[in-house]
């Protein structure tokens, strides 16, 4: 068709018609021509100078040459230091090239040759059980992942979250008493841990004196629940429900960004090294699904510590004579959410905020000098575990 065009016809009309047959006799009469002189020669030789991992790979290579009848060989040369050789093939084929024979004779065998069809089959299925293990590891966070996002569109459509604060308030209640006073008699418990627990989460005004005086964990639950409920409804009573409900949905959003994306960076470290479980004589799948769930536990855990810990410390300055919220100050552990909430109560609310991002009787931590020159991978030098760009280096 092209010579044709070149030729001034248009292969549509008549004329380009009569043109294109023409054209198409030359081109065929050339090619069988070239073809039978391929076939005289032997027809297309196939070498390969190494195998491939898969079977499939290799026939269709070999394919190539004998094609509908014509005439063709293959023939693949290997070495022992070939991938596929030295990482799968048995030890015996060594014996067997290691022959005392001149190395310009090819060694030919049929053991040889079964040697590299088992090492192939090896390959396949090992790659086979990496590629379905990919979709287990991708079913794991796909459910994660829905998780995660019905939770946040649940915030971005307005829900109510003063349920979710008090299940919060009780989880944490219950995890401290599980921690500081596990024991059934009182004098074992760890007051002074426990009421140091508590007051990280909300300002409480109990004493160890009137902890001790609980008695029993059940008591214990009671007063502390008590306690956390009576700071809870002092802030949404100086804020205003609409305004406490504002804050909310701000605060526990950027919390839920920020903890999700740390999930991310951990799930991301996990599954490189997931693979190595398998020398262990243990399923790497069943290992991503087992500790995949125990760091999502442990967000979730983390998503309501640090809501309340935010939501549970924001401090509202009134001016006097007035109902309406002249300016807002928000205290507790300092992180960029805590700007978030006091401009979303500031703005609930109508009035100019102002934000001091400070931590009641705590100091905030410096970065060592000596840590600047650590690799943001690296782990952190404090010994937190974690890695510098996410601990002191963030």
């Amino acid at each position: 068709e092209r010579e044709v065009r070149a030729g001034g016809d248009d292969p549509g009309t008549k004329s380009g018609k009569k043109s294109f047959a023409r054209q198409l006799g030359h081109f065929t009469t050339l090619c069988e021509g070239d073809g039978q002189a391929v076939r005289d020669a032997g027809g297309l030789y196939v070498l390969g100078t190494e195998r491939h991992e898969s079977r499939r790979i290799d026939n269709q290579l070999r394919g190539r040459s004998g094609r509908q009848g014509d005439p063709g060989e293959s023939r693949f040369y290997l070495s022992l230091d070939d991938d596929l050789m030295r990482l799968f093939a048995s030890g015996t084929m060594r014996g067997v090239m290691d022959r005392a024979l001149p190395e310009d004779i090819p060694i030919e065998s049929k053991m040889v040759s079964k040697a590299i069809e088992r090492a192939q089959t090896t390959v396949e299925q090992k790659n086979a059980e990496v590629r379905k293990n990919v979709l287990k590891f991708d079913e794991v966070m796909n459910e994660q992942r829905n998780v995660i996002y019905r939770n946040r569109d649940r915030i971005l459509s307005g829900a109510e979250l003063r349920g979710d604060v008090l299940e919060h308030l009780g989880a944490v209640v219950d995890e401290a008493i599980d921690t500081f006073c596990p024991s059934e008699h009182p004098e074992e418990w760890n007051l002074d841990g426990l009421r140091s627990e508590i007051d990280g989460y909300w300002p409480t005004t109990l004493t160890v004196e009137t902890l001790g005086a609980a008695g029993t964990a059940e008591a214990l639950y009671e007063l502390l629940s008590a306690d956390a409920l009576d700071v809870y409804e002092g802030r949404e009573a100086e804020l205003g429900t609409e305004t406490m409900r504002e804050v909310e949905r701000q605060v526990l959003l950027r919390i839920v960004d920020q903890r999700w994306r740390e999930h991310l960076y951990e799930m991301d470290h996990l599954r490189e090294g997931i693979h190595l479980r398998a020398m262990g004589q243990r399923d790497p799948a069943s290992e991503w699904q087992r500790e995949g769930f125990e760091l999502f536990s442990r967000l979730s855990g983390l998503l309501g510590q640090d809501f309340l810990r935010y939501v549970m410390r924001i401090q509202v300055t009134t001016a006097d004579n007035t109902e309406q919220v002249t300016g807002v100050t928000a205290s507790g552990p300092e992180s960029p959410v805590l700007g978030a909430a006091a401009v979303a109560a500031a703005a609930a609310a109508g009035a100019p905020a102002t934000v001091e991002e400070s931590t009641p009787d705590r100091q905030v931590q410096k970065v060592n000098t000596e840590w600047e020159a650590t690799p943001r991978n690296a782990p952190c030098p404090c010994g937190s575990g974690r890695k510098f760009k996410h601990c002191h280096g963030s």
